[in-house]
């Protein structure tokens, strides 16, 4: 007689072989309330160069990978972390990394306007220091401007570090930008650097710039033992070779500031950037802005408010036409 669907004996159960036990998955992850702050001072490969207990005076570097709880969650220089694990700091030693705090500030770019992925280079800074040779080679101030719109949209504080002051004079480049009120400092071959050393002291500040500009000769005469490959600029194409191959933080010695080496970079992709975040980084027409621009108006049309706003006083032509110049620089295809 047929057997009835619901009579099973022991040959209709199959074991899968190597399962795990029967107890249900859950979302709920530990809390890791033990867990050691650090700070990721280096990203290679998968690995991760922190400083465990930074600030204390017990300070211990230490090489972490990512927990897998994390996920997709990115991890980049500059990132407050939780770490578990063997947070000694010992030789042939791993921790992992469960937590990223909550970032401050996000320092972004896309490989160009067209990318839609945007890409975190650095978090938790609070100066962006872009470095521009004024000679060998050439200043690019569309590059320069686009790097500006960065800063705006991240909520950092830009400074114009002027190298190579021994070749050429900056007045023209300075002129340019003063109507911007973004602060700036001089340098020259074999000068001092106190006073862009004051500009960093106390702040975690990237330094960004394309290369041959002289950003690394800059981080090693701030910090004598960061050993950052110098450059040489192609006279034929008067541009520089990519000698920092990733960034790094460096701790500013007697000044209680970290400095952020970046890779030189050709390009900023703005992709990423909501206008508004510019706008508002100019005080003065951002209230105009606010006040009298019709909707969507993207400040190039002939009844944006700001037209009238300027008329009136409230803020300068130039400053306008600075704030217009930046955002073109976000649509434009080219920073040569």
């Amino acid at each position: 007689m047929a057997r009835r669907v619901h009579d099973y004996d022991e040959d209709d159960v199959r074991v899968r072989p190597g399962r795990r036990g029967s107890r249900p998955r859950t979302r709920r992850r530990p809390a890791h309330e033990g867990a050691s702050p650090g700070l990721v001072t280096a990203v290679d490969r998968g690995r991760y160069r922190c400083l465990v207990d930074p600030g204390t005076g017990d300070e211990r570097g230490v090489i972490a990978m990512r927990a897998r709880e994390l996920g997709r969650k990115g991890v980049v220089v500059g990132d407050r972390v939780a770490l578990v694990g063997d947070v000694s700091g010992a030789p042939d030693t791993l921790a992992r990394i469960v937590r990223v705090e909550p970032r401050t500030s996000s320092l972004r770019r896309t490989a160009d306007d067209t990318d839609p992925f945007e890409r975190i280079i650095v978090a938790n800074a609070d100066q962006l220091v872009i470095v521009t040779a004024l000679a060998s080679p050439e200043p690019r101030p569309r590059l320069i401007d686009r790097q500006l719109v960065a800063a705006y949209d991240a909520g950092m504080d830009p400074l114009l570090c002027l190298t190579k002051a021994d070749l050429a004079a900056p007045d023209a480049l300075v002129a340019e930008y003063a109507p911007l009120g973004v602060p700036y400092v001089v340098t020259r071959r074999g000068g001092g650097l106190d006073e862009l050393r004051a500009h960093l002291s106390g702040r975690a500040s990237v330094l960004v710039g394309h290369s041959g500009v002289g950003k690394s000769t800059l981080v090693n005469s701030l910090v004598p033992d960061a050993e950052r490959t110098v450059s040489h600029v192609n006279v034929v194409t008067g541009r520089g070779r990519h000698t920092s191959s990733s960034a790094i933080a460096l701790e500013l010695p007697g000044a209680d500031g970290w400095i952020i080496d970046t890779p030189g970079v050709r390009s900023f992709g703005l992709a990423h950037v909501d206008p508004e975040n510019v706008i508002n980084a100019f005080e003065d027409l951002a209230e105009g802005a606010a006040e009298r621009c019709p909707p969507h108006c993207d400040h190039f049309q002939d009844d944006c408010g700001l037209n009238g706003w300027v008329a009136e006083g409230h803020a300068s032509r130039a400053r306008l036409d600075s704030l217009r110049r930046l955002l073109g620089a976000r649509d434009s295809d080219t920073v040569e």
